[in-house]
């Protein structure tokens, strides 16, 4: 660890580069910028005037372009979309200064490590990062994976460390390899539930809160809702990256379908001997070294409910809900062998919404069993499932056949159903997440 002496030499003589100035890059800059460190960033060149008048008197400056940022920098971070760091490094790459060190900031490792062993020259250090949160997340407190990839001299780690530790954030030192494996495994299975929820939920051309007790309403409600919103309020390519470049998210998202699709076809088939003994053997597999209170409990979930008041009638219970997506959750997770908790140190704030939600589900006393007869015998949820469970599959059609354009096409359509509703979410989202956060530590 460098001492504070050896930190603020560096602050007087370094130079911090960001490419792209997305959500997590302006971030970043304003993080750095604000410790004290010299930070110089750039976006698209045709953005540059605008981005210049709009953060003119910032503390990090902004450049026309890449080659320009890494000339200047001892540490330069890509902050750009998977499926574009290939082209963005080819092109800027060669333009890094001698002996500088580079990282990145995609959520999947293994094409971002491709391209600057392909790209950059052989006297550079390769250090990269990934942040577990959104930019909306404070980030103190939370995973900060650190990957040092190619790097021989110890001074460029702690160069790193420091620069990184205004975020304040917990350090997990991981290979890359380790990284898109965990990251597939605590976001994959997850992602595909809520994006599927929302887009059945659009298909339908409904928004669940306003039916008041009829559907949809709830302590797990309440979640489901707030988190799909969540999901699609943020840039499509975040979601794509991770299920299109990350080769560890493929199975996983094809086998989420594939669990929605058989558990549904259960239902379907009134099977409730088959249904109940394949969610206790998921059951038993995923939570079976689960001690002590649930992650989540209805005190927490009931505050956050997007419903009006005068859409809830006082007294009348809401409609049991088969909770597919939640079940096909845990199954996803028993039959890929996953154990969520082998990964808690690298969780995302969502993820540990997801892992609650599921506990709360499979662990609440007589809940799972409530719910396995709801899937059964009432049929009020069985359009809902039905195009619930198609929403899966054209999610992990799309993954298979890599297409980005039809990923953001299909993500954007969904996106616009429910923009009108965003702003509300994510207030009512980011505090279910702060509450949420302090309870489960």
């Amino acid at each position: 660890m460098a001492s504070v002496e050896q930190i603020e030499r560096w602050k007087a003589t370094k130079t911090i580069g960001i490419i792209g100035l997305g959500d997590m890059g302006l971030l970043y800059a304003m993080k750095f910028s604000e410790a004290g460190w010299k930070v110089v960033c750039c976006d698209k060149e045709e953005n540059y005037e605008s981005l210049k008048a709009q953060y003119g008197d910032s503390k990090f400056q902004i450049l026309l372009n890449g080659h320009l940022v890494s000339r200047l920098s001892d540490y330069v971070i890509y902050s750009v979309e998977a499926e574009n760091i290939d082209k963005i490094v080819s092109i800027y790459g060669p333009s890094t200064k001698l002996n500088a060190i580079v990282g990145g900031q995609t959520s999947c490792k293994t094409p971002e490590i491709k391209a600057f062993e392909s790209h950059l020259p052989s006297d550079i250090e390769i250090i990269t990062v990934h942040s577990l949160h959104g930019p909306r997340v404070n980030s103190e407190g939370q995973p900060l994976v650190i990957i040092e990839h190619r790097c021989t001299k110890k001074e460029s780690l702690e160069f790193v460390e420091a620069v990184v530790s205004c975020l304040k954030s917990k350090k997990v030192y991981l290979s890359y390899e380790e990284h898109d494996k965990i990251t597939a495994d605590t976001q994959a299975v997850t992602h595909a539930a809520f994006l599927s929820m929302g887009s059945a939920w659009a298909k339908i051309k409904v928004y669940p809160w306003t039916l008041g007790t009829d559907k949809w309403y709830g302590s797990l409600e309440n979640v489901k809702m707030n988190i799909s919103l969540r999901i699609y309020s943020n840039k499509w390519h975040v979601y794509a990256g991770l299920a299109i470049t990350n080769p560890s998210a493929h199975n996983q998202i094809l086998q989420y379908a594939a669990s929605a699709t058989e558990l549904f076809s259960l239902f379907l088939r009134h099977d409730e001997k088959q249904l109940t003994e394949r969610l206790m053997r998921a059951k038993n597999f995923v939570f079976k070294d689960h001690t002590g209170d649930l992650l989540l409990d209805d005190k927490v979930l009931d505050k956050y409910s997007l419903a009006p008041k005068e859409n809830i009638a006082e007294g009348k219970k809401p409609v049991p809900n088969s909770h597919l997506s939640l079940l096909a959750i845990v199954d996803s997770w028993y039959q890929l062998g996953i154990n969520p908790y082998d990964h808690m140190i690298c969780s995302t704030p969502l993820f540990r919404v997801f892992l609650g939600v599921s506990e709360y589900l499979f662990l609440k006393p007589d809940l799972l069993e409530q719910t396995i007869k709801a899937a059964i015998h009432d049929e009020s949820f069985r359009k809902d499932d039905l195009e619930f469970t198609i929403s899966t599959r054209e999610w992990s059609s799309i993954v298979t056949f890599a297409n980005f354009d039809i990923y953001k096409r299909r993500f954007e359509e969904v996106q616009d159903f429910f923009k009108p509703m965003f702003p509300e979410a994510n207030k009512i989202g980011n505090e279910m997440l702060k509450t949420i956060a302090s309870h489960s530590h």
